[in-house]
Formats: C-alpha cells, sequence, structure tokens
C-alpha cells in the first residue's frame, strides 16, 4: 500500500527556484522569437479575435470595497434580479460590459 503525500502550495509565497530551473529561464529569455517553433500553432487572424469570448469558466478575484451608488441606480438593480439577489453580480456585469466597450473603442 502507498502512503499518499499532500503538498500545499502559496502561490504568494512560491518556493524557491532550484539552480537548474534559473539555468531553464535564462536559456530559454536568450533565445529569440525566430527561434521558437510555432508551425504546430495556427495562426490566430483578426476574424477569430472578432468572435472570441471570455471563458465562461473563468472567475476574477474579486475586491471587497464600499462604493456609494444613487439609491435609484441600486433599487433598479434589485427590482431586475430574482427576489433582488444576485444585484450586486449584475451591477459588476454591467461595469465590465462597459468596461469591455472601453477598450474595444480605444483600440
Amino acid at each position: 500500500m502507498r502512503k499518499i503525500v499532500r503538498y500545499k502550495f502559496d502561490p504568494a509565497n512560491p518556493p524557491p527556484l532550484t539552480e537548474t530551473q534559473k539555468a531553464e529561464i535564462a536559456a530559454l529569455k536568450a533565445r529569440s522569437e525566430n527561434d521558437v517553433d510555432t508551425t504546430d500553432i495556427p495562426e490566430l487572424t483578426e476574424e477569430f479575435w472578432q468572435s472570441a469570448a471570455r471563458n465562461p469558466y473563468f472567475k476574477p478575484v474579486k475586491q471587497q470595497l464600499s462604493l456609494r451608488l444613487d439609491s435609484d441606480v441600486v433599487a433598479w438593480f434589485k427590482q431586475h434580479t430574482p427576489e433582488g439577489r444576485g444585484y450586486q453580480s449584475a451591477i459588476n456585469k454591467a461595469l465590465r460590459e462597459y468596461v469591455t466597450k472601453q477598450d474595444r473603442k480605444a483600440s
């Protein structure tokens, strides 16, 4: 019977790199872009990016904050969500759509 070994990893405090890992990273940094073989990767066209969508399973890190909104705006979101639940997520979605449109306009 094998013993189960578990490891904990803290992304904010990763273990130091080994000398082998440091050497591999240095070798990759030294390579030029032309040395990278991309023959097995299809070229992404502008058409691809026009129809691209965010990964539906992507969950961005949320940040808690205090935000003052007009009471009528909050009331509208509460009225337009089932039983007033999820209105903060609805506000977040509306803000994300706005930001995405602004980014598209800028580029």
